[in-house]
């Protein structure tokens, strides 16, 4: 908030425009508090801690922890917890009823007279070290962006993101500040 000076020179805050102005009743669009709801589930879900999600979504961890101690927040991350776990569930059935013949292919092939040594290697390496659960990861990969952006560049996009705001009716005239990005 920045300061103003009131009559007789005394000094004093701007009011807080996230405030309702006085007089004013408060509302909150309700599709963008269920929104921001169900992205703090699904970022719970995966496993992010609270700090983490509210850094994400620009909010406070308390907002974040307020959400995820709500009843109905609770219910829903059980339920969606408890789907979660039975799919883990059923693949881990899936890959059980592939061990037992996959390690009669590997046995085959290591008793196999006419198997080279090479491929006999091979296939005790996988078995101990993969199925055994002992290979450090062997590939990893990500994909990543990086690009050097103009001032202009960066308030071009501010102004493109505010018009989208603005046409999905997520910002109101009277909420855009005119502030040059840092």
């Amino acid at each position: 908030m920045t300061q103003v000076e009131y009559l007789y020179g005394f000094e004093g805050q701007e009011r807080d425009r996230r405030r309702a102005a006085p007089g004013k009743r408060k509302t909150y669009e309700i599709k963008q508090l269920w929104q921001r709801q169900h992205e703090i589930i699904r970022m719970a879900l995966v496993g992010m801690d609270n700090k983490d999600i509210a850094r994400a979504l620009g909010i406070t961890k308390e907002a974040v922890s307020m959400t995820l101690n709500s009843q109905i927040v609770k219910e829903k991350l059980s339920l969606m917890r408890a789907v979660r776990d039975a799919e883990t569930i059923d693949v881990a059935k899936e890959i059980t009823k592939l061990y037992k013949p996959a390690l009669e292919v590997y046995n085959t092939i290591l008793e196999a007279d006419q198997a080279s040594l090479s491929l006999k290697k091979q296939v005790a390496d996988t078995v101990l070290m993969d199925i055994g659960g002992h290979r450090a990861p062997t590939k990893v990969s990500g994909n990543f962006a990086h690009a050097h952006l103009s001032r202009e560049d960066i308030a071009e996009l501010v102004k493109r993101g505010r018009e989208a705001a603005k046409a999905a009716g997520m910002l109101h005239e009277e909420e855009i500040i005119d502030a040059e990005p840092a």
